[in-house]
């Protein structure tokens, strides 16, 4: 998220970049810990509101942490490529070992009946960006997806109700934050509460090329 924390900083965002060790932990232990850390160095910077920019598992424990506890400065939420509605990767390989090891607990609990379904509709201001385009290493987790995905999620599952907007790009899982057309869509839902569209094309609708 390096890249796009330094195109928010350009814009005259603070940034609190913060990584989490999903081997280590599981969601609730992860949303507990994380969102308050993050919410801590923006405070520290002064900021009377509170922007998030969330990435894969990272919408899950944001989620989950503001139904818990909600928080007063709280701004617009762009996610990517969340598995809001669960994963059917994680559903197929529960009993992997390889995939333990490298998801951890949290990934553990990323299924179709897991943390994510549990949570419910957001109330607050939320766009979401996912990408239709499996990269070569995640074609054979993209065969446990029905319809599009990004090779880790499926285009369904990213949506959420009480959602803003939506935005399918064609970009992968891994790297779709580090897109110019990605950057640029989070800066204008950041300020504007809604992507940018050509005139005429309607809000949930996919990025032109998609």
């Amino acid at each position: 998220m390096e890249e796009l924390a330094e195109a928010l900083q350009q814009a005259g965002y603070g940034t609190a970049n913060i990584d989490y060790p999903s081997r280590s932990a599981g969601i609730v232990e992860l949303a507990d810990r994380v969102v308050p850390e993050g919410i801590r160095r923006c405070r520290n910077q002064g900021a009377r509101r509170i922007h998030f920019v969330t990435h894969s598992m990272g919408g899950i424990l944001l989620r989950f942490y503001l139904g818990k506890h909600g928080l007063p400065e709280l701004g617009r939420v762009v996610m990517l490529a969340p598995p809001n509605r669960g994963s059917e990767v994680a559903d197929a390989l529960r009993d992997n070992a390889l995939y333990q090891w490298v998801n951890g607990p949290a990934g553990q609990e990323l299924g179709k009946g897991g943390v994510p379904a549990r949570l419910g509709p957001v109330d607050y201001p939320v766009g979401i960006i996912t990408g239709n385009r499996a990269a070569p290493w995640d074609l054979w987790f993209s065969k446990l997806i029905p319809g599009e995905d990004d090779g880790k999620v499926g285009v369904e599952s990213a949506r959420l109700e009480g959602m803003r907007d939506f935005l399918v790009v064609p970009y992968s899982h891994t790297f779709i934050m580090n897109r110019e057309e990605v950057i640029d869509q989070v800066l204008h839902f950041l300020e504007a509460g809604r992507f940018l569209r050509p005139a005429g094309r309607p809000a949930a609708s996919r990025y032109p090329g998609a």
